[in-house]
């Protein structure tokens, strides 16, 4: 993103873990723990993250789970609503649903039918963007529950061939980039 030091982005990769996944035999996570404990980089981190959506954003939408760790501390500092976004059956009440990318979970995500008013502008947020299937199902739940995406924002996006037409014409920005784009 603009405005990141080479210090802080040095600082903020040093945190990121490459780990194997129990669950899924060949599949490596990134491990967001160690920043999230560091009181300083995560705020520099909520800081940089909410710097180009001043003003804009009415509702900050978390998608499960990481997204929630970051998006609500991102709602806080730009004064606007929190909503998560959960794998299917996690709920309550009325929701709509969208197949996303595969995860722990499920492959199905949810938001509540009933918490975004038409019009009102929402940020979407999750901590690492990969194929790009559930952003474009978490924008998707956004535009059917009456919000309109005023961008999609994560703290790190690997890079992955095809994966940004997925959210063509949505506004786009990440902190760090693993991969080439």
């Amino acid at each position: 993103m603009d405005g990141v030091g080479m210090d802080v982005t040095a600082r903020l990769r040093g945190k990121i873990r490459e780990v194997a996944d129990r669950r899924r035999a060949g599949v490596v996570v990134r491990d967001i723990t160690p920043l999230l404990a560091d009181a300083a980089l995560f705020g520099t981190l909520v800081e940089t993250m909410a710097d180009p959506y001043w003003g804009m954003v009415d509702v900050v939408v978390g998608i499960e789970a990481r997204g929630f760790i970051l998006g609500a501390p991102l709602a806080d500092r730009l004064g606007a609503g929190f909503v998560p976004i959960r794998w299917a059956g996690k709920l309550p009440g009325a929701t709509l649903v969208e197949d996303g990318e595969p995860g722990p979970g499920g492959t199905r995500l949810e938001i509540r039918g009933d918490v975004l008013s038409r019009g009102r502008q929402v940020l979407v947020v999750d901590d690492v963007f990969a194929t790009g299937r559930t952003a474009a199902a978490a924008t998707a739940l956004v535009r059917r529950a009456g919000g309109t995406v005023a961008g999609f924002t994560a703290l790190l996006d690997l890079g992955l061939p095809g994966a940004l037409t997925r959210l063509a014409g949505v506004e786009t920005r990440f902190v760090l980039t693993a991969g080439p784009r």
